[in-house]
């Protein structure tokens, strides 16, 4: 759907994952609108300012418990 007639908003889902919606179709269940209304160059330029790690947040958890588990038992 690359017709610039169309218009899109930026949704998120709990993994912060983000997608661009088309404003005519309801917003799937588990994501929320977050970001700008408007042409699709508009939303994916916001989507690529503020999507700076597209690492699952569920993954970035488990990164992180991993890490203070290793600096835990190294100390």
């Amino acid at each position: 759907m690359d017709d610039e007639k169309f218009e899109y908003t930026v949704l998120v889902n709990h993994e912060e994952q983000y997608s661009l919606w088309p404003t005519f179709k309801d917003i799937p269940n588990g994501w929320s609108q977050v970001g700008p209304v408007g042409k699709k160059a508009e939303c994916l330029a916001w989507v690529e300012e503020v999507w700076t790690d597209i690492t699952p947040l569920s993954v970035r958890k488990r990164l992180e418990e991993s890490k203070a588990a290793r600096l835990a038992k190294a100390n």
